[in-house]
């Protein structure tokens, strides 16, 4: 498969999800503006900054989806909770995002999020990460407002996976002896456990079957790992202005995603040197950027994320089976779709 032709070719769209959901997102769009106040100024300036920035609510969507998807099947609302439970879970996905973002960011350095200057170049590292803890205490408050003990764990459970995937991340950064399952535990950790949690806690509040439940947490699961493997493609065969962050961020933090650490077994002996010193020590020209990406390119690790990205998606939309065949399951299709055909 040819990576630029994955990168750019339109198989679906978020858009059919954004138009079917918009009702219920704007109610979610109003629970966000409204929790992310505060009488600190400083507090929704800061949220603010990031959370209007853009960014297509893939996470909040996907809660709306699979309350919409599973309520369908399902003869009442779970032991009379109320019926916009799953509208405050989404928001409550949302601030969880977010509030990783904003800590991600500072610990990773990063100068720009969503097209725009990061908020600790802004406000400085210690106001985001506090503004990060404020969201995650406003996420909590939304989770006990459901009244779903177990919508509340498992979104209580996620969080601290996350934050578990990312100290792995952490301890692992320049390792260039990172192996792929590695790098696939970090990244179901850090990314995919939220889109998980954003299905099955959706499900859960609108009264699934336990079937219905563990087929969205899983068609979440893989939609995220589909998700990112091609954002750690991207920051190879993606370009800044479409990206809403540098391209080439990665690759300068070192991070070993699974391009890079393909890249790195299939060069062999004859780029060992290159290899050590600019992931392993952070010894970079500007120039080397390029040349890794062309390494990347020419031995086909690119080509081979992509593919196991498009793997990661179809397994998704296969654990859509149990569902009927509506308007929900085929924007959620579509949506599986979309996570491997972002522009660049």
């Amino acid at each position: 498969m040819d990576a630029t032709e994955v990168i750019t070719r339109p198989i679906g769209s978020v858009e059919r999800l954004v138009r079917l959901a918009a009702s219920d997102m704007a109610g979610v769009d109003s629970l966000i503006m409204g929790r992310m106040d505060s009488p600190v100024p400083v507090i929704p300036a800061l949220a603010e900054h990031l959370i209007v920035a853009g960014g297509k609510r893939l996470r909040p969507l996907l809660t709306v989806a699979a309350a919409r998807l599973a309520r369908g099947q399902a003869s009442t609302v779970a032991n009379g909770l109320p019926e916009d439970g799953f509208l405050k879970l989404a928001a409550a996905v949302e601030f969880i995002h977010t509030a990783t973002l904003l800590h991600d960011d500072v610990v990773d350095g990063s100068t720009l999020r969503r097209g725009k200057v990061a908020a600790h170049l802004i406000w400085g590292g210690a106001s985001s990460v506090l503004v990060g803890d404020f969201l995650f205490a406003r996420s909590f408050e939304l989770m006990v407002e459901t009244g779903s003990l177990r919508a509340l764990n498992i979104l209580a459970h996620a969080s601290s996976v996350i934050a578990e995937g990312e100290v792995l991340q952490l301890t692992r950064a320049h390792d260039l002896a990172l192996d792929q399952d590695t790098y696939l535990e970090i990244i179901k950790a850090k990314t995919a456990e939220l889109f998980a949690a954003a299905a099955e806690a959706g499900a859960v509040v609108s009264g699934a079957s336990e079937i219905d439940i563990q087929a969205l947490r899983a068609y979440g699961l893989n939609l995220g790992l589909a998700f990112q493997l091609t954002d750690d493609a991207l920051d190879y065969g993606g370009k800044t202005e479409t990206l809403g962050k540098n391209a080439g961020d990665d690759f300068r933090e070192g991070k070993a995603t699974l391009p890079l650490l393909l890249a790195m077994a299939r060069t062999g002996a004859a780029e060992t040197a290159f290899w050590e010193r600019t992931v392993g020590r952070l010894d970079q020209t500007d120039a080397d950027f390029l040349r890794a990406r062309d390494l990347i390119l020419s031995t086909g690790a690119l080509d081979a994320s992509l593919d196991l990205a498009v793997d990661y998606a179809e397994t998704a939309k296969a654990a859509l089976a149990v569902f009927p065949n509506n308007d929900w399951r085929q924007a959620l299709e579509a949506l599986a779709d979309f996570s491997v055909s972002r522009a660049a």
